[in-house]
């Protein structure tokens, strides 16, 4: 449990920590705003891709050795991130990107085996960690760069440490032994399982959004005349506010025997979020970054523990995590790319804005398919074949 939270915590810096320093960063190293655009967007393509991975790599190594072997590439990307090159950041950003891609399919496999009639409990503790450590991150980077004197490669180079002391943790658990080894199995079952496509889409439109307030919440704040310094620390509130929303979900999964209620109501917040900051009046900023940050949290403390919920065992809650994070992520990846693009295009924050509401929308539609009382088809070998109610 303890190496848990500490893995969760060291996730998320890496990427919240960027959109504060992303003006520095062009400046500093003369790069445009397309540069800003591909720096923003790589992380989740690589969510997607690497996460594809992890299935194989669990099998092969068990769930504690892949996570310590995430831990360490993932010290090696923030490493190579600080070394201040154009080049050297991309290459860290891939390393990085990697590392918490493998970790985020492994960890909530290892929770559903470890913690199979908690999960809705210990998926909420993992998520509000990973939301505290982007929000502090968020809210820290500028103000460490300004007492150390440096642009951006300092803070970049700090979240190292919260992954050294993961890593310290982790020598005990291995030391401890892992629990059972993953049994043989067949994931090309899930891909047939129209379920899966659903609790797929309904991660990775959540996921779209959430990346585009991580790249460009401080730019549309600026763009209604907040500060830089206002703007990172409003999208330090609006990450730490998301733990608020991640305790929710374990409540509310007690009260309803599905999550479609849920998730309706989550989709109609972060519409009404995204509404407030792009053009709502000047006093309604506030009131919606927080409403924005603690419908975030839930959705994706809810995407998270729909993919347990909808596994019959561990094996396969591994298998369907892969699957909804790679393919979800992908389409994630077009999210901050697109809302960037429009705003190039409009020079307003109109079409952004009409983008957003449409995926909110589509998040809604997902959700009612997604969040039913059924569960995938068993991954493992001479598992149930057909998809239970």
């Amino acid at each position: 449990m303890v190496l848990i939270v500490l893995v969760a915590l060291a996730l998320r810096p890496p990427f919240t920590a960027v959109a504060p320093l992303l003006e520095r960063i062009q400046q500093d190293l003369g790069v445009s705003n397309t540069f800003g655009g591909v720096l923003t967007t790589l992380p989740v393509v690589c969510l997607g891709v690497f996460a594809f991975v992890a299935p194989a790599l669990r099998q092969r190594f068990g769930d504690e050795k892949v996570v310590v072997g995430c831990l360490v590439v993932l010290l090696v990307g923030n490493s190579l991130r600080a070394v201040g090159s154009t080049w050297a950041l991309l290459a860290g950003t891939v390393v990085v990107g990697a590392a918490i891609a493998v970790a985020n399919v492994a960890l909530p496999g290892l929770i559903k085996r470890d913690f199979p009639h908690n999960i809705p409990v210990i998926t909420a503790v993992y998520t509000v960690c990973l939301t505290l450590g982007g929000a502090f991150a968020a809210s820290v980077v500028v103000p460490v760069g300004v007492a150390l004197g440096s642009a951006w490669q300092a803070p970049l180079g700090l979240l190292a440490v919260p992954v050294l002391v993961a890593l310290v943790i982790s020598a005990f658990v291995l030391r401890r032994g892992s629990g059972e080894p993953p049994q043989p199995s067949r994931p090309g079952a899930l891909w047939r399982s129209p379920l899966a496509w659903q609790v797929t889409a309904f991660m990775g439109l959540q996921s779209a959004m959430a990346y585009v307030v991580f790249g460009w919440l401080p730019t549309m704040l600026q763009g209604r005349g907040m500060s830089a310094g206002l703007a990172g620390l409003a999208l330090g509130v609006q990450a730490a506010v998301q733990a608020v929303g991640s305790l929710t979900v374990p409540v509310l999964c007690r009260r309803f025997r599905d999550q479609r209620p849920i998730s309706t109501a989550l989709a109609v917040c972060i519409a009404l979020g995204f509404a407030g900051i792009l053009v709502g009046p000047a006093a309604a900023v506030w009131p919606a970054v927080i409403l924005l940050g603690v419908a975030q949290g839930a959705a994706f403390g809810l995407a998270l523990t729909v993919i347990g919920l909808r596994s019959p065992d561990s094996d396969t809650t591994a298998a369907l995590s892969g699957m909804a994070q790679g393919v979800g992520y992908l389409i994630a990846a077009t999210g901050p790319l697109l809302i960037g693009l429009l705003h190039d295009l409009a020079g307003n924050w109109t079409a952004p804005m009409a983008l957003l509401m449409a995926c909110c929308a589509a998040w809604l539609i997902a959700g009612l398919l997604a969040c039913r009382h059924r569960q995938v088809p068993s991954v493992q070998h001479g598992g149930d074949l057909t998809t239970r109610a």
